[in-house]
């Protein structure tokens, strides 16, 4: 029989993960040890049994095989939760390409161990009459303090230390001094610190539509059969998603089960932690990356202990090591957010999907706008679909205005405003009505247009449109295309090619000049620095401290501002034509989450979209809010281009601090993959400069492939990265990006 070796991690408090160490695997336990098992092993000169984790079994051992400790067996009474995570991460690893310690990282969030945070109490031991004989001795004995804090003592059994030593003025050595004659006695009590700062409101009853009803009981009918399923609720804005989340939950709650609920945007948690707080109390808690470091630590403390079953936060809280898990619900789940920035670049939905089959439990999917992926899963019966397609605050959908940015211009109105909208906004801020005006920020020098017609330059080979840069060349990021920049349109011949710029900043000061009298909140990456200014901006709207509120893609996100009747989005062009293949997608969801705040309260809604491509499909659709006639064209170009979620994509990103030899790696690279025995057709972009082609002296390259069969992708990630392993590369670095939401 082959031997097999174990590689351990002998202490998961993160601090130690760097390290894994290699065992051999029993023969009697080969069967019954798999990655993720708590083993028992003999560690160190004393071969004292301690517990470990099983992070990778394999069949080489590169240390002397005479002098390779065996495992001693399977630890009694395993942490369920903590097994399941590092399952996990090696799901992580296998499938987006990372070192094991990277995607260890990545599930065990907490980086080290935080100090805990304790309230000392000092408490009498002797009654009141021994407490006055002792007071008196002590201040005959002129001992001041130690008199002080004694008839204190009779008085209050029970006194805070911080306040005996800072406010009574008492010495830390005087109380010592009691405590050590059996006076009194020093208690201590630990405290969590809690990222929840706000009074528990009070709940409301909320009564069921039809539709959100069938879907509660068809799932728990699921459940009751032994069914564990993927469920997409796609339903309209306003329509109540959340109430359907909040009592799947709370019937997993009565079963003794935990749930977590992901977000895509820290803005967002602010206003569901005030529902779920005000349904469930302190259960609930939250984590994200604007908490201190000792506030995460005892949320995973409180998590533990058992105090906390619902856990809210955007991807990270994925990773919440709950011990009986029964849901797993992601709100607005067509959002990029949910695509992690730094390696591994695991997606939350895909990531929960494997913890949800590890745990037993169900994964919930809701958004007004799925994503391709999730909706064409649901075509083809991998999810169970269902819709809410009514508005529960018996409003209809908003009215939507286009309005044709290249007319407004023929007209003469060189305002950043649509005469319509400008009107608008001057109507409801005479009727005391709020206004949310939407701007999406991160293409602001995205695309180039023309301004007398609307077309704008794309890529002839990758149907992207082409950036502007300083070197006064358009270029395309995909495929290295270049083109010498001109203001004359290729279309209609005129010299009104523009770049197209604009920020939040630019409009908030256009707003105070032709509005003076408005109350402006504007709230974006800048105006929110810490944790409590998301808080405090999205509270003063709430409560109408401000006419208008203006923002990039976090004031569109699952806000419920009953006051506002209005909402402009000031440039749609900007989602229009990024340089992606999802950007209709993107546009098309931004379009109809950002339509979709107007008109929750009592009073109709009303939506400007301004653009200067009317025509475009993504822009038709939103303003119907018809995403199944939006889906069937988007699916068709997907097909066409072979892009997700009919084929996939694997981005490899090559970078390092020469140029030249950036260069050769990549090439390097691309060579391989043409020599390597494929077993299904792919296709090669690249290798090409990426779009931020330098960063910090840092150069970037990059190759994108693209298949039908995703295990070939995973195949070639594989092949290269034992490939570059004999490289030993010091200067460069590649990274992997399975169907990649931003480009590398």
């Amino acid at each position: 029989m082959i031997d097999l070796y174990a590689e351990v991690i002998v202490d998961i408090s993160h601090e130690k993960l760097d390290r894994p160490f290699t065992y051999k695997i029993p023969e009697n336990l080969i069967d019954e040890i798999e990655e993720g098992t708590m083993v028992e092993i003999p560690f160190g000169q004393g071969n004292k049994l301690i517990n470990g984790y099983v992070i990778r079994i394999k069949e080489n051992n590169d240390y002397c095989p005479e002098k390779t400790k065996e495992i001693a067996g399977i630890a009694k009474g395993s942490v369920k939760a903590d097994a399941n995570l590092i399952k996990l991460a090696t799901f992580i690893r296998k499938t987006y390409g990372s070192t094991q310690i990277n995607a260890l990282k990545t599930v065990m969030p907490v980086k080290k161990s935080v100090k805990r945070e304790v309230k000392k109490r000092v408490v009498a031991l002797l009654d009141e009459e021994k407490l006055e004989y002792l007071a008196d001795l002590a201040g005959s004995k002129h001992k001041n303090a130690q008199e002080r804090l004694l008839r204190e003592l009779k008085k209050y059994s029970d006194i805070s230390y911080s306040f005996i030593t800072n406010k009574m003025n008492v010495s830390s050595q005087t109380i010592s001094a009691l405590v050590k004659n059996d006076v009194c006695r020093i208690e201590e009590e630990t405290v969590y610190r809690n990222p929840i700062k706000i009074e528990k409101p009070s709940d409301t009853v909320v009564e069921l539509s039809e539709e959100q009803k069938r879907i509660i009981d068809d799932v728990n009918e699921d459940l009751r059969k032994g069914e564990r399923n993927t469920y997409l609720i796609h339903g309209i804005t306003g329509s109540g998603k959340t109430e359907v989340y909040m009592r799947l939950i709370e019937d997993r709650i009565k079963e003794g089960k935990q749930a977590i609920l992901l977000i895509p945007e820290i803005a967002l948690t602010y206003q569901n932690l005030m529902r779920f707080y005000a349904r469930f109390g302190d259960t609930v808690s939250v984590i994200h990356s604007k908490m201190t470091a000792g506030e995460r630590y005892d949320q995973y403390l409180r998590v533990k202990e058992g105090s906390v079953n619902i856990m809210i936060g955007p991807r990270s809280a994925l990773f919440t090591p709950f011990e009986n898990l029964g849901i797993v619900v992601i709100d607005e789940e067509h959002e990029s957010s949910y695509k992690a920035d730094n390696m591994p670049k695991y997606h939350a939905r895909e990531v929960a999907k494997k913890l949800c089959e590890l745990t037993d439990s169900i994964l919930v999917l809701g958004s007004a706008t799925p994503s391709l992926e999730s909706f064409y899963r649901a075509k083809c019966g991998e999810y169970k679909l269902y819709r809410l397609n009514d508005r529960l605050t018996g409003n209809t959908l908003p009215k939507v205005y286009v309005e044709d940015m290249r007319q407004e211009l023929k007209d003469g109105n060189k305002s950043v405003f649509s005469r319509r909208l400008h009107n608008l906004i001057e109507d409801r801020l005479n009727r005391h009505e709020q206004i949310m005006l939407f701007l999406n920020r991160r293409g602001v020098s995205g695309f180039v247009s023309c301004r007398e017609c609307g077309e704008v330059v794309k890529c002839p080979h990758c149907d992207v449109s082409l950036s502007l840069h300083k070197d006064g060349n358009l270029k395309c990021h995909y495929c290295g295309y270049e083109t010498p920049f001109s203001k004359i349109c290729s279309k209609c011949g005129s010299d009104k090619v523009r770049g197209f710029k604009a920020g939040t900043q630019m409009i908030e000061d256009f707003v105070r000049k032709e509005f003076p009298y408005a109350l402006i909140l504007r709230m974006d990456a800048d105006s929110t620095k810490k944790q409590e200014d998301y808080e405090s901006i999205l509270s003063r709207f709430s409560n109408r401290e401000a006419d208008i509120l203006i923002g990039t893609q976090m004031i569109v996100k699952g806000h419920d501002f009953k006051g506002v009747t209005l909402v402009g989005i000031v440039a749609a062009d900007m989602a229009l034509n990024a340089e992606d293949y999802r950007a209709g997608e993107r546009a098309f969801q931004q379009l109809v989450q950002a339509s979709g705040r107007a008109g929750r309260g009592e009073n109709p809604g009303e939506v400007v979209i301004q653009t200067y491509q009317p025509d475009h499909y993504a822009v038709e659709f939103a303003k119907t809010q018809d995403y199944d006639a939006f889906y069937e064209d988007e699916i068709t170009f997907r097909r066409q281009m072979m892009y997700p979620p009919i084929g996939n994509l694997l981005g490899i990103q090559i970078t390092g601090d020469e140029e030249k030899r950036v260069v050769k790696l990549s090439k390097v690279i691309s060579d391989m993959i043409d020599k390597m025995p494929i077993r299904s057709e792919i296709g090669k972009i690249g290798p090409a400069s990426a779009a931020l082609s330098k960063k910090c002296d840092i150069y970037r390259r990059v190759i994108y492939i693209k298949s039908l069969d995703y295990d070939n992708l995973i195949s070639i990630k594989d092949f290269i990265e034992k490939e570059i392993e004999k490289f030993n590369l010091e200067r460069e670095t590649v990274m992997f990006d399975f169907n990649p939401m931003n480009g590398f």
